[in-house]
């Protein structure tokens, strides 16, 4: 599989284009974020009434020492005089630690609400919508992106749109919000000392604009490298059998390190960028302190501006300012990384659905089982078709068995009948009709499938049996389990039907995973049954046991099967040849082994190799 192009290559949406969507998804969520906004809203207010507080008792302190006249303050607090000083202390002190109080309780209040929006709601909200849109997505899209890419889209993409609602748009407005209420405070009580100290403000959104410049396209190309190391470490799991039959254990994690390393070069030039941008914030601000001192103080000595009600309290807000203008790096950072895995995500989410039921879908209680192609025709995008004016029709109850070289279409063929893809010339009709015309889940609920590689899941082996039909009663699992031949083995199990399975049935032969597949199609107890290769891969004294189960499985169902052993097309009632994704020669086995062509030639290897004499006797005995 060829994984997707990168987000820094990719022809996209624009970002300004992103943004928007993520503001749409965000106002689903409006109500929460209003209500974290709100706290934010409350804990400013309690910050700068705490300030206050601080600036009236340094000047009540001053007043005490060398009288200086109180004055008037922001937050119109009159003092009484007629109190011993310490009453008045003690009563600021209070207030002070009431805020105090209060803050504490709304930042825990903030963490837990941030939380359940885009921990609890957001993101499994999100990540619930991505898993149901690859469901629905046929197999064209994930022949397209490998296997590490969709995992890394679902869990760390899905986290950094996480991050643009938490860090970037919730942190945005409080920013905004915060810095409006400090200037307006600020220019209350100087506004020369306001525009002198904010003058560098400029400086710093035009660093702003160069580092994201600079950081995008890094950001995009560690995901690149994230995604290798993901596909390189699940290869290496997956094929560890291989790595240690042929000794490249070391090899394998050199690999590894090469990717794992590579992931940490890029994270460092990032890293380094983010360092030097965040100093570079900050020593702006600390310019503003600069100014304060300077100008604000020779505003205090000349008694243009109050000590603590003024400059003091001017500090703290201009402190509070720059806390904030220091948000700008962490801001700017988290819009790289969102807008890199929001643009991964909504390629998933915007994925065309090529496949899906009619709007208003023809409902038959049972299919009969007769499929008929139709000048049908299958390419893959703008390539070579693979399936070429192939006509075909199968009447119920027959089988056909599927014969041709790698790539002639084969699977293809095959696929199209649950309608895997659909054909982009001609149709395939079930009983006359359209399948296009079917619910998409009634289709293939009347098809059963076995394939060369049974999968099965970690759960018990009654689980698995019954996957396309949970509500089947153990009575109908065991029944189907028989048919199959795989109700002996199954009940030598440590708990039988109960037993857990390991990871893809792993602790099971390759004949069990195969009767046990077969079991999970014929529960179904399908019209058509398609058989991909079932004995491939497993020998000859396993075969022998895998064809009773299939000639059970058979009886009375349409089937389709791709077979390469004589043994097994013989069973059929006809064969076609594929070459080219054309149909060059059908008929019965013995028809075709009268006509020269490529049929009779792999059948006279087969015999010459003495492979199928044994299991050609019994079929010739019988005809």
């Amino acid at each position: 599989m060829s994984a997707v192009a990168t987000p820094s290559t990719a022809s996209g949406p624009s970002n300004a284009a992103l943004v928007r969507r993520l503001f749409a998804l965000a106002w689903r969520y409006r109500l929460h974020c209003l209500q974290v906004l709100g706290i934010q809203l409350v804990l400013l207010s309690m910050g700068i009434g705490g300030l206050s507080l601080t600036g009236v008792g340094i000047d009540y302190i001053r007043h005490k020492i060398d009288g200086t006249p109180l004055g008037t303050n922001t937050l119109h607090l009159t003092l009484p005089e007629a109190w011993p000083y310490w009453q008045v202390l003690a009563l600021l002190a209070g207030l002070i630690l009431l805020l105090a109080f209060c803050r504490a309780y709304l930042n825990f209040t903030y963490a837990v609400s941030v939380n359940r929006l885009v921990q609890q709601r957001l993101v499994v909200d999100l990540r619930g919508e991505v898993y149901d849109k690859l469901q629905r997505l046929s197999f064209r899209f994930f022949d397209a992106n490998t296997t590490s890419s969709i995992i890394t889209r679902v869990t760390s993409d899905v986290q950094s749109v996480r991050m643009f609602v938490d860090q970037v748009l919730i942190q945005s407005v409080i920013m905004v919000i915060s810095l409006t209420v400090y200037v307006v405070y600020m220019m209350s009580l100087s506004p020369s000392l306001t525009v002198a100290c904010l003058a560098t403000t400029p400086l710093l959104w035009v660093l702003s604009a160069w580092h994201t410049r600079k950081t995008q396209p890094e950001y995009a190309q560690n995901r690149t490298l994230v995604e290798k190391m993901v596909q390189t470490f699940v290869e290496s799991i997956q094929g560890i059998a291989v790595t240690k039959a042929f000794g490249r254990e070391r090899e394998d994690r050199a690999r590894f390190e090469a990717a794992n390393r590579a992931v940490l070069a890029q994270q460092n030039i990032i890293f380094w960028r983010v360092s030097l941008f965040s100093p570079a914030v900050g020593f702006l601000t600390r310019i503003n302190m600069m100014v304060l001192l300077g100008y604000g103080g020779w505003l205090v000595i000349h008694g243009q501006l109050p000590l603590g009600a003024g400059l003091v309290v001017f500090a703290g807000l201009l402190e509070q300012f720059s806390g904030q203008v220091n948000n700008v790096a962490t801001i700017v950072n988290s819009v790289q990384q969102s807008l890199i895995g929001a643009r991964r995500v909504f390629e998933i989410l915007d994925a065309p659905v090529e496949v899906k039921s009619p709007a208003q879908p023809r409902r038959i209680p049972r299919l009969g089982g007769a499929v008929k192609f139709e000048n049908v025709s299958f390419a893959y995008g703008g390539s070579e078709a693979v399936v070429r004016d192939l006509d075909l029709e199968v009447k119920p109850g027959q089988c056909v068995a599927i014969l041709g070289a790698t790539g002639a279409g084969k699977s293809v063929l095959m696929s199209l009948v649950p309608r895997f893809f659909d054909p982009t010339a001609g149709r395939v009709l079930i009983d006359g009709i359209d399948l296009r015309e079917l619910d998409l889940d009634q289709l293939r609920r009347n098809i059963g499938l076995v394939f060369q590689e049974s999968f099965l899941f970690s759960n018990t082996v009654a689980a698995n049996i019954a996957f396309g039909h949970p509500e089947a009663t153990p009575a109908q699992i065991e029944q189907a389990a028989r048919i199959a031949a795989a109700h002996d083995f199954i009940v030598q199990l440590p708990q039988g039907y109960d037993t857990v399975l390991g990871e893809s049935g792993n602790s099971l032969s390759g004949g069990q995973r195969q009767r046990l597949a077969i079991a999970r199609a014929v529960l179904l107890e399908p019209a058509i049954l398609l058989l991909d290769d079932p004995t491939a891969a497993i020998d000859s004294e396993t075969e022998h046991e895998i064809f009773e189960a299939l000639d059970r499985a058979i009886a009375g169902r349409t089937t389709f099967i791709v077979a390469h052993r004589l043994s097994t097309l013989r069973r059929a009632d006809f064969i076609i040849v594929l070459e080219r994704g054309r149909i060059v020669q059908r008929g019965t086995h013995e028809q075709l082994m009268r006509e020269s062509g490529p049929y009779q030639h792999v059948a006279s290897l087969q015999l010459v190799d003495g492979r199928e004499l044994q299991a050609a006797k019994p079929a010739e005995g019988g005809a």
